[in-house]
């Protein structure tokens, strides 16, 4: 059972620190970080003349091949191996292009058992109509996790580079409150009040769709990415922040992540240990088929299209 704490003793915790950056009311850079406009060096003249001279008298020593007996050594001997480096590579070139199989011929290492696996047996054991998203979100599922995991990592990144400083800048974007949006352009607000609506729903059809046909997490999460781009350059950012903000984005993709390393953590155990595993893949075609590959699949979705959005708005305005 767990231990009552006090308010002291919770505010020292790490999950609060956590609720705190996923709330952003506390951003662990900030403040933190040491930043002072650097001086420009100016080198002492004298220092300059002497470091100057003292360049020009080692070069000369070094280079004076007549009294160096080293140097002409060191020449001597490079160019004999540069030579033999060069014969070597070549020659070990000629012999490894030689001894390639004939284009076409059955013993390539491209042909090998692992294509006919994916071909033959991907629908039985993925229960995924889609080879490649079976292939993508099971068998190489670890692999997909970790390229979501460089793109939350980047955006991190990202954030942290560029954002603006919000407390020394808040006269400032008062001021200049208009600066980022964009004018009220009636065309192309028009033009979004039409097609984001079906951007939004092509999305989510490609994420939902993509164990049975062309599309998946990657594809549907750049179409929502797209759709959210679309209406912010078409009615700002005060409009867009109303359903969208940095607070979301980062609970979206907190969980999104956690859940695709739980999923496939339950899925390791239970294929190493020869577990059978307690989701079903259903029938092969039906929406609700594959087993995790539905889940995992809306997860990727859910990081890119923030991603993309995020990557956006720091670009043009440093934060949401």
């Amino acid at each position: 059972m767990s231990r009552k704490l006090s308010k002291e003793q919770y505010e020292k915790t790490k999950s609060f620190r956590l609720k705190q950056w996923l709330d952003g009311t506390k951003d662990p850079f900030l403040d933190t970080v040491e930043m002072k406009p650097q001086e420009e060096f100016v080198e002492d003249p004298e220092k300059a003349r002497q470091r100057s001279r003292e360049k020009e008298q080692r070069l000369e020593k070094v280079y004076d091949l007549e009294h160096n007996a080293e140097m002409r050594i060191f020449q001597r001997i490079y160019r004999v191996f540069s030579v033999i480096f060069c014969v070597s590579l070549v020659l070990m070139l000629l012999i490894a292009v030689s001894n390639l199989p004939t284009l076409g011929a059955a013993e390539r290492p491209v042909n090998n058992e692992v294509a006919g696996r994916y071909i033959e047996d991907g629908l039985e054991e993925t229960g995924a109509v889609n080879i490649v998203t079976g292939m993508i979100l099971d068998y190489r599922a670890f692999d997909t996790l970790g390229e979501s995991h460089v793109l939350f990592i980047a955006t991190c990144t990202v954030l942290i580079l560029l954002r603006i400083d919000k407390k020394n800048s808040k006269d400032y974007m008062e001021a200049n409150d208009r600066i980022h949006e964009p004018k009220n352009d009636i065309i192309l607000q028009t033009v979004a009040r039409i097609l984001v609506p079906p951007i939004f729903i092509f999305g989510i059809y490609v994420i939902l769709c993509g164990h049975l046909g062309p599309g998946g997490g990657f594809s549907g999460g750049a179409v929502i990415g797209a759709g959210l781009i679309l209406y912010l350059n078409a009615f700002g950012f005060a409009k867009t922040e109303r359903f969208f903000t940095e607070k979301i984005y980062k609970r979206m993709s907190f969980c999104a992540l956690a859940c695709y390393a739980l999923a496939k953590s339950y899925s390791f155990y239970t294929g190493a240990n020869h577990i059978e595993s307690m989701i079903p893949l259903g029938t092969p075609g039906a929406i609700l088929s594959s087993g995790l590959i539905l889940i995992l699949n809306i997860c990727v979705g859910v990081v890119v299209a923030g991603t993309m959005y995020t990557f956006y708005a720091i670009f043009r305005k440093g934060g949401y």
